[in-house]
């Protein structure tokens, strides 16, 4: 199990791994290093486009639903996986979503939360030895929003599970040293970028996801207006 590592007595940072911790969870799970800085650079100018932030907000608003109801469900906390899909959604690429695309086999990973086919293969609703006509009834399954969220709550229940947390333990990272680790873990885990916990934790707090989640988002007005 990931624990958090302390430093002279200070709250540890949740996102500093190991070196031997980034060892097993490369050996079990194949998880990489950092995006490139550039990469990082570009990712965090994105975040600050005003109308790009408002799109995905409205997007996440659609999805709330399913999202409290299926973390309520199996016991994740809803505001990862939240941060997880406000974090995908701002990056999705151009087109990615449309069933062309998506049976093109031109990307990999599909719908808002970002899943590939072989999530499906670990949760055990997909053969390994999958069909061709299989394999494109699934990508169109990960195109539909609602079924994306359901899975990505279930690979977070797998996650859970594989690193030896209680499947009944919510994982609060603002009252817990280890929970925050363990849903730093989580999110490296999800995307394999170990640059993304950082990103995701933050999101966590972001007062206006919290609006949308738990309360009513007011819209945004341009100072133009």
């Amino acid at each position: 199990m990931i624990t958090p590592s302390t430093s002279e007595g200070l709250r540890p940072d949740p996102v500093d791994f190991t070196p031997e911790e980034l060892r097993e969870l490369n050996r079990r799970f194949g998880v990489h290093g950092p995006q490139p800085r550039l990469a990082q650079l570009f990712t965090e100018g994105i975040d600050q486009l005003q109308p790009l932030r408002s799109h995905t907000l409205g997007r996440l608003e659609e999805l709330r639903p399913v999202i409290l109801s299926e973390s309520r469900r199996h016991h994740i906390n809803p505001m990862l996986v939240t941060a997880v899909l406000f974090d995908e959604l701002q990056h999705a690429k151009p087109g990615e979503d449309l069933p062309l695309a998506a049976r093109s086999g031109l990307f990999h990973t599909h719908g808002p939360a970002q899943l590939s086919v072989g999530e499906l293969v670990k949760q055990g609703l997909l053969p390994a030895n999958a069909t061709p006509e299989q394999i494109d009834e699934a990508r169109m399954e990960l195109l539909d929003p609602d079924r994306n969220v359901r899975l990505l709550v279930g690979k977070f229940v797998r996650l859970k599970q594989a690193l030896g947390l209680s499947g009944n333990a919510l994982l609060m990272a603002s009252t817990s040293p280890a929970d925050a680790k363990a849903i730093a873990t989580l999110a490296y885990l999800h995307n394999g970028k170990l640059d993304y916990p950082g990103r995701v934790l933050r999101y966590m707090q972001d007062p206006e996801l919290h609006a949308l989640l738990y309360g009513t988002r007011k819209p945004i007005t341009s100072p133009l207006i």
